[in-house]
């Protein structure tokens, strides 16, 4: 598909479109790869152009990033049509086109980001009009949010109505809303375009709307001045603060050296609503924020503490998303947050700086902490955040609310904490608590890893392995698991589901006599990967069941060690592993809900060494729910909430409703990075390529927008900011 001269789109069985490149575009010879140097390269031609009528494009790259578009421009007369194709690795893009009359010229852009790429598959397919509306219907009712949960009549009628309205053709409407569904924004390059175009959308800026009918909170602004802190940057922070709606505010500049607080008095005597002092003293009903000063409030900030509070009124604790300022004045690096997230907050200080503590929380917080001055105030905001988790636990998440908007915006040039601070900070919050774990550093600069002791005696953990034949995927599960796991009190139960072929049957043999801790139990009826489990976990031994994939290798010995500790803590329900397909790249590292319609993996086909959005792929975090290709859990949780569902979950999404039945129970899932498993996805079950296997993976998907749609489309280990179409957390 890739040669010095040109690139080739094929048009079907003998049709070729050549396309030469432009500029920014340079094959590497020695490489077998094109060089991208500008995300405005791209390749062009006027020859061999398709006919009117639609298409499916289908688009298979390999390249050295991993959030990137692929575009595809056609040029007819003035008009010019632009289709926009997300690149997955491993995966062959695929979306609709309709060509219109009169193209005269095809560009292509490879991806929006600088790199190498080498173009695997790239076809142009006519299909039919009635194919194209069946497609593009059912990508609407799992992709867009304004048609989930709709039938495929209701969304042509939809379509149909609001065509008639605007005096549009249909086709011209459904093209629009299907568009909508294959924008990739990545934050890292495509912010302020997010900026300019949806965060001020109408829908955005009518937060504004309704304040009459809120109370406005009483909001203390707490400013450390260090000794390099200048009177302009506390100024500028004063500028965005009388900017806000919500005028119940004052500020206290800190400073701890008494000389120099009398000359910056002096100095800022005329800046209203401003007092200088040694300390900040907090009035029990005030909300409190510590800013770095140069540091701005978003406008609509204190709006949004407002409206936060309305919904929340036991809130002690209120925290929103940010970003950061650039030399230039430009916003940059989002950090758009999960809600409460107690393992996050040990692994890392995800709250950052738009944190708003209530006015006695931070009294019995903060007692003895002076906020320190000329220092970014994460580690201040996170040593009183992780008080708040020693003092509530459990009940900290009702006393909590996550604002879904950018309330912050943050200077760059601040100074460092040193590395050793944040697991100082970690092991002094579990002594508090009375837990006892070794801490140390993470995977990250600046992140912790807290490795939780296992019980005294060791627990047995029972893993459950259905399988049917496929010896040649049972065999390289069972051995390495039976070699490569450090954690010895275990017993692997392998579930045999109807298995015929004679070296499977003899392997199985084999192995139960070879080594005490298998054994085989038969499940001789119909495939339902709920009832062979729950057959599995009701002749376990043990107090620890594992659901274990027959297609999953341990990648080293501590992978059980690590689920077990972590599954054993009283507070933790299901435990999930960091899962990479065969070539290293990311499988499974947690499942977001509402990806796709019902559930997906985050950070799919990221690579292995990726640190993944906000660092996530290396941290250790509570997530709605973790695959079943690895879970382990405590029998007792297990049984409480009744198992896996066989009636309405045979095959698809049971580990997700396991996972949400256990979450509604009360205790906390949890995803972690340090123990890593290779995953040959469904290698055994196969596809759902037939129309029985359709119609039931359709089943299951209903019954879970049914059972749990409100979740599904408000996951709070997640942020509305970001898609739901899409696996790598760009902007929705």
């Amino acid at each position: 598909m890739t040669h010095e001269s040109a690139i080739t789109v094929s048009l079907g069985i003998d049709l070729k479109l050549p396309l030469t490149p432009g500029h920014g575009v340079h094959w590497l010879a020695g490489e077998g790869a094109w060089e991208v140097r500008s995300e405005e390269a791209e390749f062009r031609t006027t020859r061999g152009l398709p006919l009117p009528g639609w298409y499916m494009i289908e688009l298979t790259a390999e390249r050295s990033v991993t959030t990137v578009a692929a575009g595809l421009f056609l040029e007819a007369g003035k008009r010019s049509v632009r289709i926009d194709m997300p690149l997955r690795v491993g995966k062959v893009t695929k979306r609709l086109v309709y060509v219109p009359r009169g193209v005269r010229r095809i560009r292509f852009r490879p991806m929006n980001a600088e790199g190498r790429f080498r173009l695997q598959h790239f076809r142009l397919v006519w299909v039919t009009p009635a194919f194209a509306r069946d497609r593009l219907v059912r990508r609407l009712i799992n992709a867009h949010a304004a048609y989930r949960d709709r039938t495929p009549r209701e969304v042509v009628q939809r379509l149909r109505e609001a065509a008639c309205r605007q005096a549009l053709s249909w086709r011209q409407v459904a093209l629009r809303e299907y568009e909508t569904t294959f924008v990739s924004l990545c934050s890292r390059r495509n912010y302020r375009h997010w900026v300019e175009t949806l965060e001020r959308r109408p829908d955005a800026l009518a937060v504004g709307d309704g304040l009459a009918t809120l109370s406005p909170p009483s909001v203390l602004v707490v400013l450390p001045m260090g000794a390099t802190s200048s009177p302009s940057a506390l100024q500028a922070t004063l500028a965005s603060l009388r900017g806000q709606a919500v005028t119940t505010w004052r500020a206290v500049a800190v400073v701890a050296d008494p000389v120099r607080q009398a000359a910056l008095a002096d100095e800022l005597a005329r800046e209203p609503g401003l007092r200088v002092a040694g300390q900040a003293c907090p009035a029990p009903h005030e909300w409190v924020l510590c800013m770095s000063p140069g540091d701005r409030l978003a406008d609509q900030a204190l709006h949004s503490l407002a409206a936060a509070l309305e919904a929340n009124p036991r809130a002690q604790l209120v925290y929103g998303d940010e970003d950061r300022i650039d030399a230039e004045g430009g916003r940059q690096a989002p950090r758009f947050k999960p809600a409460w997230n107690p393992d996050l907050l040990l692994s890392q200080a995800y709250l950052g700086r738009a944190v708003f503590f209530r006015g006695d929380a931070w009294q019995a917080l903060a007692a003895g902490r002076e906020p320190p001055g000329g220092r970014a105030p994460e580690p201040w905001v996170h040593e009183l955040a992780l008080g708040f988790l020693a003092r509530w636990g459990e009940q900290a998440a009702a006393r909590c609310a996550h604002v879904g908007r950018i309330l912050y915006h943050a200077l760059d040039a601040l100074p460092g904490v040193p590395a050793e601070h944040w697991p100082t900070l970690v092991r002094h919050h579990l002594q508090e608590r009375g837990l006892m774990a070794e801490v140390g550093p993470g995977l990250l600069p600046g992140s912790v890893r807290v490795r939780w002791p296992l019980p005294e005696p060791a627990p047995l953990v029972s893993l459950l392995v259905p399988t049917r034949d496929g010896v040649e995927i049972l065999r390289p599960c069972v051995d390495a698991i039976l070699e490569r796991t450090a954690y010895r009190h275990f017993e692997l139960l392998i579930l045999d589901n109807q298995s015929r072929c004679p070296e499977t049957l003899a392997y199985m043999a084999a192995v139960s006599r070879r080594d005490p801790r298998v054994r085989v139990l038969r499940w001789d009826h119909p495939f339902n990967y709920s009832a062979i489990n729950n057959f599995g976990a009701s002749q376990a031994r043990g107090s620890v069941i594992g659901l274990i994939n027959n297609d999953v290798e341990p990648i080293d010995g501590a992978w059980l060690d690590e689920l077990v500790s972590q599954a054993c803590r009283p507070d933790i329900g299901c435990v999930g592993a960091k899962l990479y397909y065969p070539d290293g790249t990311i499988q499974h590292a947690g499942v977001i809900l509402g990806l796709g319609g019902v559930a997906g993996h985050a950070h799919r086909f990221f690579q292995r060494h990726e640190e993944g959005y906000g660092g996530r792929l290396k941290l250790v975090q509570n997530l709605s729910a973790v695959t079943a290709a690895c879970l382990l859990l405590r029998r007792e949780v297990f049984d409480a909430v009744g198992g896996l569902n066989e009636s309405d979950l045979a095959v698809a999404y049971n580990d997700v409703d396991l996972c949400l039945k256990v979450r509604e129970a009360g205790y906390r899932n949890l995803w972690t990075p340090h123990a890593e498993l290779y995953h040959h996805e469904s290698v055994s079950r196969g596809a759902d390529d037939t129309p029985k296997k359709r119609a039931r993976a359709l089943r299951e998907a209903d019954y879970m927008r049914r059972t749990w749609g409100k979740l599904l489309d408000t996951d709070p280990a997640y942020n509305p900011n970001l898609t739901l179409i899409h696996e790598d957390f760009s902007l929705r």
